[in-house]
């Protein structure tokens, strides 16, 4: 690249980031087709270390190269005073998160899959009003710096989202599910019916008291557990102070049941890969070992501040400087099934999922969330859905006690593995 050349002889350290990526979406809304999309992005972003601080610019289509790298320097007279270092050319294991046939996927066919999603769930329900979103993705990115490093990717991505409204009178069902895969597979059909067995779970109603009791977190509800801990391994919020894990590394700080893993080297992930999007090898790390915090997750500034090592989590978009984030976070499933956890309810609430995911003071780990769809279990079934529920608890003291964690478990959102979590007591509040 004739640009990290011309870098070379006017900054300490750069780097030059290209992407270039062409996304086809089909939507649908209500149960109809309702936009066909192809966009198509390129772009190139430059960091560097001028006079010891840390530079940031980016333009996408076709750019002029002087003008971007005086816009480089430019920022960097006002960046971050920061000793960074760029990494050299290191060895990385190969992952594969490409497909080179998902490109010649046709519009046909995903449109058929839209449809097939939404004749499926009609037939749960015939007065199920249903959205789909089907996207596929191919892209490239190279990195190359004046270190010595250079690192090309390539990925592909296949993701569906399905949300279902039925509305009959006052009452409002809404659900919701996703699948996320780097080739077009037949997954998205686990998720339809995962969505038809909870729409028609919900066609029952049952009552609840207010009052503290066992409650099941399904892999979707489970999030508002562990969005806390997203948050707390962090290393930007390490950095900042921010973190209630700070100064516990090495401490148990919940159940011994609970191991949760960043693990990029997973083949077939849309997360995965072999480097970070600053080139730094990727590795797998345990965050929480049997229930022990064990670390946070870097990239290159915030390890700097820190005065460690990235941890090859820094991700970034075409405008975004890279920031710490996960890649594929999977907490390790148990080995008690789900029918045998349910058995062993006497009465409590099985959450699916909350609103509000992420709203109050959700980094202290305190949670208080209304209930968009959960049942009432009695004697070990799932006897109907209750409305006008909310829990309210902390992770930091609400995980400590687990009572089981389930064998079984799927993808959320595409970058999260969660089993089911059975907590044996939880605040509950119901309307009366």
């Amino acid at each position: 690249m004739e640009i990290l050349s011309t870098l070379r002889t006017r900054t300490e350290q750069a780097e030059v980031y290209t992407i270039e990526s062409e996304a086809t979406t089909v939507s649908f809304e209500a149960n109809e087709i309702k936009s066909a999309t192809v966009e198509e992005t390129q772009g190139v972003a430059l960091r560097a270390m001028v006079g010891g601080r840390l530079g940031f610019t980016a333009a996408s289509g076709r750019v002029v190269e002087s003008e971007l790298v005086e816009n480089l320097l430019a920022s960097a007279q006002f960046g971050d005073e920061i000793a960074l270092s760029f990494p050299s050319a290191l060895p990385a294991p190969r992952v594969d998160a490409y497909d080179p046939d998902l490109a010649q996927v046709p519009l046909a066919r995903m449109m058929e899959i839209g449809r097939e999603i939404i004749a499926a769930l009609r037939e749960a329900d015939p007065d199920a009003q249903v959205n789909v979103d089907i996207e596929k993705s191919v892209g490239r990115a190279a990195l190359r710096n004046t270190q010595g490093a250079e690192v090309q990717d390539q990925r592909t991505g296949f993701s569906i989202g399905i949300s279902v409204e039925r509305v009959r009178g006052d009452d409002v069902l809404m659900v919701y599910d996703s699948v996320h895969e780097i080739s077009c597979t037949e997954s998205y059909r686990e998720a339809t019916a995962r969505l038809g067995a909870q729409i028609e779970s919900a066609k029952r109603s049952a009552k609840l008291a207010s009052g503290r009791m066992p409650v099941l977190f399904s892999p979707t509800g489970a999030m508002v557990l562990g969005l806390p801990v997203m948050l707390a391994t962090n290393g930007q919020n390490v950095q900042r102070g921010v973190s209630p894990l700070s100064d516990k590394v090495g401490e148990q700080v919940f159940d011994p049941t609970l191991t949760l893993w960043d693990d990029p080297m997973l083949p077939g992930r849309p997360q995965s890969s072999s480097y970070d999007d600053e080139g730094v090898p990727c590795r797998r790390k345990a965050l929480i070992a049997q229930g022990v915090s064990q670390g946070f997750l870097y990239d290159l500034k915030t390890a700097a501040l820190m005065g460690c090592e990235s941890t090859g989590n820094g991700s970034r978009s075409l405008f975004s400087p890279p920031s710490p984030s996960p890649t594929n976070l999977i907490l390790e499933p148990g080995d008690t099934p789900l029918a045998e956890i349910l058995a062993g309810i006497e009465r409590g609430l099985l959450v699916e999922h909350v609103l509000g995911l992420g709203q109050g003071n959700a980094m202290s780990g305190a949670f208080s969330n209304s209930v968009g769809l959960a049942y009432v279990i009695e004697r070990g079934e799932v006897v109907g859905r209750v409305k006008d529920v909310s829990i309210a608890g902390n992770i930091y003291q609400d995980l400590r006690a687990v009572a089981a964690i389930s064998r079984e478990a799927f993808w959320i959102h595409g970058h999260l593995r969660m089993p089911y979590i059975l907590l044996p007591e939880l605040n509950v509040v119901c309307k009366e």
